[in-house]
């Protein structure tokens, strides 16, 4: 029996890994093994206290129908309110969009303005849905690589060189603060790219989930820069400030033209954020900033605690992210020496490197060629486990022949 042919798009398409390896850890626990679990984004604290009652209200009220799919008119003033005031970003409700979170915004931007044979610029390593949402429109990715002596800030010349020689260039994705590497642009980075694309038919995807989590200075999104409005999109979501990833909310602000549009998208994929998780962001944002920032102080001192334990380990390189609560550090000089490429250490310390426990992370070539000899750690864990999890790092690349044994079990994560 004969069945459709599936599309190359679905046939090489790619997700992201943190899921995979987190249905590894879910099933090594279900089976008796203590797996500490750094390898996804999600927050390990509660949803703030506003939003849970708003919440649970608004089920209550029966608010369990139909929205406008753009969002609630009152939840999109407060969310411009809200950008205006805390990161200096000239947003009306006219050019705000509500979706399920951040990651759908990925794949209306590129919708809205890529073509196929579109060249498009990643800041490398980058996050693994960014290309499969480019690669859906046809479009072709150009990388521009994150230097960790470069604290990870993306280079204002590499968006010159990609202007000046690429065939078709049409857009940039930019992540700041960046996930994996915690790092972030400055003011002086965001003006010098704002300065290279204004007015040229080259549009930005400003990609802002850790918003409230740029430890070194202030957030600061290329929306503030003049003019960018009509050129990018900038996407937000509750998940991490707010602690509300299973609600499935977000917003994305750009020029009213391009909110609309993505409204449009919006209409006939999703219908409409559901107005539940709308009215619980929107008490978070109305009542909960000091509950958030408190939230934030937490996670500032786990990701201090991790660096600073990491860099008690022989043959690691780690500096402090001035955002996000992932933790980077280069582990090339390890992984060279047990011939183990650095995906492979992680999936060998969560499966190989001990029976009865194991640590959860994930190698830094998840996010493209450029992470090649780097983990990235989250914080999602008690402050022991925490040391916990470094303690059994250091000590796991010692077992080597725990690792032979590992490669010759796995060999696509020896070294080339």
């Amino acid at each position: 029996m004969s069945t459709p042919t599936l599309s190359d798009f679905a046939l090489g398409l790619t997700g992201e890994t943190a899921f995979d390896v987190l249905a590894i850890a879910k099933k090594l626990k279900a089976g008796g093994k203590d797996v500490i679990e750094l390898q996804i984004g999600d927050s390990p604290f509660p949803s703030t206290k506003s939003a849970l009652a708003a919440g649970t209200k608004a089920i209550a009220d029966g608010q369990t129908r139909y929205c406008p799919s753009m969002g609630l008119p009152e939840f999109r003033e407060v969310i411009a309110e809200t950008v205006r005031k805390e990161f200096h970003v000239p947003a009306k409700a006219e050019n705000v969009v509500v979706g399920p979170g951040a990651k759908v915004f990925e794949q209306f931007f590129c919708e809205l303005f890529v073509e196929p044979g579109d060249e498009v610029l990643f800041f490398s390593p980058q996050f693994p849905t960014f290309e499969p949402n480019l690669r859906r429109r046809g479009g072709k990715p150009a990388y521009a690589t994150l230097r960790q002596e470069n604290a990870f800030r993306p280079d204002p010349n590499d968006v010159e060189k990609f202007l000046k020689t690429a065939k078709k260039p049409k857009a940039i994705f930019l992540n700041s603060p960046h996930n994996p590497t915690g790092g972030v642009a400055t003011k002086e980075d965001l003006t010098a790219i704002a300065n290279l694309i204004r007015g040229k038919d080259i549009a930005l995807f400003s990609d802002e989930p850790y918003c409230h989590m740029a430890w070194a200075d202030q957030h600061r999104s290329i929306l503030a820069e003049p003019g960018m409005m009509d050129q990018c999109v900038s996407a937000y979501t509750f998940s991490k400030s707010y602690s509300m990833s299973g609600w499935r909310v977000g917003y994305a602000i750009s020029s009213a033209r391009n909110a609309e549009l993505i409204g449009k998208m919006i209409n006939t994929s999703l219908s409409c954020v559901p107005p539940i998780t709308q009215l619980a962001a929107m008490a978070a944002l109305k009542h909960d900033a000091a509950e958030r920032d408190e939230t934030m102080l937490k996670f500032k001192k786990k990701v201090e605690l991790l660096v600073s334990e990491l860099k008690k380990v022989d043959g690691v390189t780690v500096l402090m992210p001035a955002g996000t609560f992932y933790v980077f550090p280069n582990v090339s000089k390890i992984c060279q020496k047990l011939g183990i490429t650095s995906h492979g250490l992680a999936m060998y310390l969560m499966e190989g490197a001990d029976d009865k426990q194991g640590v959860a992370c994930l190698g830094g070539e998840c996010f493209g060629a450029s992470g090649n000899g780097f983990l990235r750690f989250s914080c999602a864990e008690p402050d022991e486990r925490l040391v916990e999890a470094v303690k059994f790092f250091a000590d796991a690349i010692t077992r080597t022949e725990r690792v032979k044994a590992y490669l010759e079990g796995h060999a696509k994560y020896c070294q080339a």
